[in-house]
């Protein structure tokens, strides 16, 4: 059976890719910061699906801790089928008004540590074929701050990646949703009905997960999880950038 390594894998949409992994009987390596959630989501897998889970705790913002898990990914005989870089966070504020080494780690942890990564799965998956799914965000298609470039970088990424190593058997897939129920938004205080966010804007973690996961296993370069937010970025790209740039500021996605 596949063996799928998840980052962010603790909660919110990394613990949703864990268990839709699992229930199709895939063994799974999850990462995140917390010991002590990785393991009661491990306990709960192997319980209900009884698949192989393999625990990594490890802060990809550190350089020792990103080199285990790549050196974990780069590993032949066990080798990663499916990469799922899911770890982020969002940062409160306005750029100029957040600690720079805060947006350094930001920037680390959503273009540094899935490039690291990617480059790592591709050293074993090149010949033998896998699936790269890098949680992106339809923020990637605004200009808003560091987390739209940050996103727009891993779109453009995957986009030449799919493109590039398809011969090798290896797909590429950037998952584009819009606002999630998780715990992303709630940790910055976030929630429906906030912030002039419509709740029709709202999606369910359990549906942009399989709609991800379908569309990497087709070897789409970009999955955007519902009509809704497909009509959002066709517009997005007719619209003016000045009148795009005002609306990201209402919400952050």
């Amino acid at each position: 059976m596949p063996t799928a390594l998840i980052t962010g894998a603790s909660a919110g949409l990394g613990a949703e890719f864990a268990r839709q992994l699992a229930e199709r009987g895939a063994g799974l390596v999850i990462v995140a910061r917390s010991r002590d959630a990785l393991d009661a989501l491990a306990a709960d897998l192997r319980e209900e699906f009884g698949v192989e889970v393999e625990v990594i705790a490890a802060d990809l913002t550190e350089e020792e801790d990103l080199r285990r898990v790549a050196e974990r990914i780069a590993d032949r005989d066990r080798p990663i089928d499916v990469l799922v870089n899911n770890a982020g966070f969002g940062l409160p504020l306005r750029f100029a008004d957040n600690d720079v080494h805060d947006e350094v780690r930001h920037l680390r942890l959503h273009v540094e540590a899935p490039m690291r990564l990617m480059h790592a799965a591709l050293g074993v998956m090149r010949g033998r074929g896998g699936r790269i799914v890098n949680v992106a965000s339809v923020a990637g298609f605004l200009s808003r701050s560091t987390y739209s470039a940050c996103k727009g970088w891993l779109i453009g990424f995957s986009r030449w990646a799919n493109a590039e190593y398809a011969a090798d058997g290896v797909t590429v897939t950037a998952v584009c949703p819009g606002f999630v129920h998780t715990t992303f938004h709630a940790r910055m205080g976030l929630e429906p009905g906030r912030e002039g966010v419509p709740r029709v804007l709202w999606l369910d973690a359990e549906d942009v997960v399989r709609e991800g996961l379908r569309d990497a296993a087709r070897g789409r370069a970009v999955s955007i999880p519902s009509l809704r937010y497909k009509v959002v970025v066709a517009l997005l790209g007719v619209l003016p950038r000045s009148f795009t740039s005002r609306m990201a500021r209402r919400g952050r996605l």
